[in-house]
Parts: structure tokens; sequence; C-alpha cells
């Protein structure tokens, strides 16, 4: 399974080559360098869905807030399921 995490450009570092446009990308606070090679006219302040480094599409705000609930969501079902099999040992 494969998952895309939102982040918010920060920072964006242009090079020679377009291939390796990169920039500073915002996971709670958290700054990694991602390639923005694939996302068409990026700037700072726009969303993104990131995987294995590389930004694969643009997102509004909005849906990345909804991506972060869902995130909490599976995170809270794994933590119930969790407590639940502790509880019955």
């Amino acid at each position: 399974m494969c998952l895309g995490v939102p982040g918010r450009i920060e920072r964006i570092t242009e090079g020679e080559d377009p291939i390796f446009l990169t920039g500073s990308v915002s996971f709670g606070g958290v700054l990694r360098q991602v390639n923005l090679a694939g996302i068409k006219d990026p700037a700072v302040g726009d969303w993104v869905i990131v995987h294995a480094g590389f930004a694969l599409n643009k997102l509004n705000e909005e849906e990345a807030f909804e991506v972060f609930d869902y995130l909490r969501q599976i995170s809270d079902m794994g933590r119930s399921e969790l407590e639940e099999e502790t509880a019955g040992h």
C-alpha cells in the first residue's frame, strides 16, 4: 500500500534543470526536501500530496485537512484495536 501525505510548500529551490526542481515542504512543521518537478507551476503556499519524496499533485487546503482527518481516524482505530488486544491479555 502506498500512502501520500499532504504537505505545504514553504520554499522552492530552482536549479538549472527543471527535472531537479525541489522545495522545502512542511509536514506539520517538519520540513523535508521534496522533488516538485511533477507539479505544474508549484508555488510557495501550495498544498501537495507527497509520496517517497516526490510531490504527486496539488490539492487545496480543505482537501489537505480532510486527509489529515482520515489519517487521525485511522490512527484512532489502530489505537483502539491495540488497547482491546492488550486488555484481553
